[in-house]
């Protein structure tokens, strides 16, 4: 632990999309989670938050007082609907120029620690960190050498921008935050990170809200049968998701279910998102073309309250995706004693603990899906068994210990800031000793130190 206080107050940064949306739509997801999650916790310790979002509707209020010590800022960067993530560049000069001015309204050292989330926003925080004088601490979220690695088929590759962009963001961020020790290790083989300057620091759960419950109960709010086994998918509809390789896994036990005189159910819980608006409809026909229609039920994002109730009325929640950089779903479910079946991706590997609480599965190959997706579901002494380790294993994940590692991180940046602003300050007075020449050496020095990273 660090000698440094508390910060009083945080700058937090999420450009694209507002932890107030609705996770599951347009491009929010986990990321909106853990933002809000956050802050309403560290607000809850006695540190003031402001998030700082792109606003996105005419009627969002340039200022909104979210939850009791969480401000959340709308920045007008360009037009209000209708730009992609990946049109967002071209708007971070006019999003920057709104966080400066918010920060140059108030008294100088407004703000202890900047932490920018996703890269977006860390380049918006890296300039930040230079004008204010504070760190930054910064968490990608995902990454996109990562998922061009895993590229989904029929899905778009994350351009040189953005690889570029994140390069950037490593090389400048005084703390990285990394979502589990796989990304650490992604960060250091992929981006040349500094193995120092790395805090790994796990997502969590809503422990309050995930709780376990009956599922008839559940399945009556959901207007779902009592009797049907239910195999669920929640999340973004794209093909980084792969909600279409669970329907391809699924649809021949539905079709053998059906043969027996059982009911089998596939529950897909989520909007088309990302490279999914291409084709907004492709599941629903992918669905219509192998037969399984009937047996299947697509549900808009659903609220908390509500997606509590969807966990409790599965008997399997399954993460197929190519590319998680923790998977939040996977402890969600497990937080309500549902087990999960999920791709061995990422930080999948720590979210479920594998043959305890859940299966994970290697690869994407459909025929390991549907044979995996057959032995679990045909062991219902097991899968009970998996659904009482499940909210054990989850209870380690809570986002009060998220945010207790974070106030480390956020300490360690102050602490090590302070330090190297010191130490330029003392250079500097030892340069202006030596002469007119001296304070230039000192300037070139300081720029090659504060550059690590070359791109």
């Amino acid at each position: 632990m660090t000698s440094s206080p508390l910060p009083r107050r945080v700058a937090l940064i999420s450009v694209h999309t507002s932890p107030l949306a609705q996770p599951g739509t347009g491009d929010a997801g986990g990321m909106n989670v853990y933002v809000w999650q956050t802050a309403i916790r560290l607000a809850r310790r006695g540190i003031e938050v402001e998030i700082f979002t792109r606003a996105t509707s005419s009627s969002d209020a340039h200022s909104v007082a979210a939850a009791p010590g969480v401000t959340v800022r709308n920045v007008v960067a360009g037009p209000f609907e209708g730009l992609d993530k990946r049109d967002l560049p071209a708007q971070l000069c006019a999003f920057t120029t709104g966080v400066l001015r918010a920060e140059a309204a108030q008294a100088p050292g407004h703000y202890d620690v900047i932490h920018s989330h996703y890269w977006l926003s860390g380049q918006v925080g890296w300039l930040a960190r230079d004008r204010w004088g504070v760190p930054l601490v910064h968490t990608a979220h995902t990454l996109a050498a990562v998922k061009n690695a895993a590229l989904a088929e029929g899905d778009t590759a994350e351009p040189q921008l953005r690889v570029i962009g994140e390069q950037q963001v490593v090389g400048e961020a005084d703390r990285l935050v990394a979502n589990t020790e796989t990304e650490a290790v992604e960060l250091l083989s992929m981006y040349d990170a500094d193995a120092d300057r790395i805090d790994v620091v796990t997502p969590g759960a809503d422990l309050e809200c995930y709780t376990p419950g009956s599922s008839a109960e559940a399945r009556s709010i959901l207007g779902l049968d009592p009797d049907e086994t239910i195999v669920t998918f929640v999340g973004r509809i794209q093909p980084l998701k792969a909600p279409d390789l669970l329907v391809s896994a699924i649809a021949p036990l539905i079709k053998d279910a059906s043969a027996s005189g059982r009911q089998l159910r596939l529950l897909i819980v989520g909007g088309p998102s990302g490279s999914g608006l291409q084709r907004p409809t492709a599941l629903m026909d992918q669905v219509a073309e192998l037969g399984i229609s009937e047996s299947v039920t697509f549900l808009p994002p659903q609220p908390s309250d509500r997606l509590v109730q969807v966990y409790r009325a599965s008997d399997v929640v399954a993460v197929p995706s190519h590319s998680e950089s923790f998977g939040l779903v996977a402890i969600e479910a497990q937080a309500c004693g549902t087990p999960v079946i999920a791709a061995n991706v990422g930080g999948l590997g720590v979210a479920v603990d594998d043959g305890r609480t859940g299966v994970l599965v290697n690869g994407h190959a459909v025929g390991d899906w549907t044979n995996a997706l057959e032995k679990l579901l045909a062991q219902p002494d097991r899968l009970a068994e998996l659904g009482r380790n499940a909210r054990r294993h989850a209870e380690r994940f809570s986002w009060e210990h998220t945010v207790d590692q974070l106030i480390e991180s956020y300490r360690h940046a102050m602490h090590s800031f302070a330090a190297q602003s010191d130490a330029a300050h003392a250079e500097a007075e030892q340069a202006a000793a030596q002469g007119p020449g001296g304070p230039a050496r000192v300037r070139r020095r300081w720029r090659r130190r504060r550059n690590r990273v070359t791109v």
